[in-house]
């Protein structure tokens, strides 16, 4: 599968931005998604993650309360809706998927996610 990431841009703190992730290649609903970001300097992290079903999904600590991840499978397409950004999210965001059998199951960690897009730019001024 390919993805392809798109939304990032420039906004100051308190907006809000979505990314978007198409998908291309094979069956969209057959895998689990994920959002990674990684900032100058530091590892890549988990942002969001989502089921196949998109019943199931993870938020990572720092921005739980603040962003959604979800999909449309008719569409091929994963989304990230981001609220009150700050600073410290300034970062390259990353879409990643991985097959998966599972409706409900999610894929959180870096290693276990085989396609991913090539990034798209978020800063967020002060």
């Amino acid at each position: 599968v390919q993805l392809q990431a798109s939304g990032g841009g420039l906004v100051q703190a308190g907006d809000s931005l979505r990314l978007s992730c198409a998908a291309s290649g094979r069956p969209f609903s057959s895998y689990a998604m994920g959002w990674f970001r990684q900032a100058p300097g530091k590892e890549r992290e988990i942002v969001a993650a989502i089921s196949t079903s998109g019943g199931t999904t993870y938020y990572g600590d720092s921005v739980k309360g603040r962003f959604t991840i979800s999909r449309d499978n008719a569409k091929n397409t994963v989304y990230l809706q981001m609220n009150s950004l700050k600073p410290e999210d300034t970062a390259v965001y990353y879409c990643a998927g991985r097959f998966s059998i599972s409706p409900s199951v999610v894929v959180t960690r870096l290693a276990d996610f085989t396609f991913w897009g090539q990034g798209t730019l978020v800063t967020v001024s002060s």
